[in-house]
């Protein structure tokens, strides 16, 4: 049976480090009990759980506004929980949502909606919910929640970019540097004032962007803003966005991103992760800085506006 609906895949993010410092039995033990909290948050928002796999979540809701509701209280809900986790437990959560067709089949359900909403929360960072255009314009004015738009995307599996948007859920996130739900997905607008630029450098060519033409993608893809033609580089590699009067750089990749900020002597890894931009330093795409063929972008923060180059 073929019906509309909309489908969320909540994935458990920092498991592996967990088994590292816990063990195997413990945390699996951690694991279970976090998934089982994430179907109960998906029931009392009126959603079904179609199935658990390993440290994820499959969800389907009848309307995108309830799955909307469900992600960002949730979120919400475990960022009050983390609070008062010991370190070495905590665990992030991260959600892809996607409107569209699904088959109901013995209690499980299949369709492209099922594969998009999967490939966005591979792609989403820690504590991120990532939607499809469809889902925002039919989430309609859902409460405590603003939607970013991050840009088209190429997503795997389909023939054409998707336009994506993520979904602010905290409630501190200060509204000016979002972009606020309307009544049509065309109808978003960036309100975003220039508060600083961000320039890179690429085999000797610098190219500049300033705050309000965030979010800006990095990768292989001809469409990225900075495009790195590298096959250690993935298609979209990374995405910085400005948040909080900063640049954030989230990892999108399959295989990392290392940053080495000048006068530091350790370089930051981030697998899925996101670090905050500062001063002067270089990013390495796909291998570490000990790599003697390392793609390496260099960057500059400015608090200034700075002219395109």
């Amino acid at each position: 049976m073929t019906v509309l609906a909309t489908v969320i895949f909540a994935d458990i993010s920092g498991s592996v480090a967990l088994y590292e410092s816990l063990g195997n039995e413990r945390a699996a033990e951690a694991v279970a009990q976090l998934t089982d909290w994430i179907g109960t948050c998906i029931h009392s928002h009126a959603g079904r759980v179609v199935k658990k796999l390993g440290d994820g979540v499959l969800g389907v809701f009848g309307d995108a506004a309830s799955a909307t509701a469900a992600s960002s209280a949730m979120l919400r809900a475990h960022e009050q929980r983390q609070a008062r986790w010991p370190h070495p437990i905590r665990m992030d959560i991260r959600v892809g949502m996607a409107t569209g067709d699904i088959v109901e089949v013995d209690g499980d359900c299949y369709g492209d909606a099922v594969n998009v909403a999967a490939r966005l929360c591979e792609r989403s960072g820690p504590g991120e919910i990532w939607a499809t255009e469809t889902l925002v314009l039919l989430a309609g004015d859902a409460p405590a929640v603003w939607f970013r738009k991050l840009g088209a995307m190429e997503i795997r599996g389909k023939g054409e970019p998707l336009v994506l948007y993520q979904a602010e859920w905290r409630q501190d996130q200060e509204n000016e540097s979002l972009t606020v739900q309307s009544g049509l997905a065309s109808q978003f607008a960036a309100m975003d004032s220039i508060l600083g630029a961000i320039q890179f450098n690429w085999h000797g060519v610098d190219v500049t962007f300033t705050s309000n033409e965030a979010p800006i993608h990095i990768g292989r893809a001809t469409h990225a803003q900075l495009c790195i033609n590298d096959p250690r580089a993935s298609r979209l590699h990374a995405r910085i966005d400005w948040r909080n009067s900063g640049f954030l750089l989230t990892d999108l990749s399959s295989f990392g991103t290392w940053i080495r900020f000048e006068g530091s002597e350790s370089p930051v890894r981030l697998r899925r992760d996101a670090c905050i931009l500062h001063g002067t330093g270089d990013i390495s795409l796909g291998v570490s800085f000990g790599d003697p063929v390392a793609p390496i972008v260099g960057f500059q923060v400015s608090g200034n506006r700075m002219s395109l180059r």
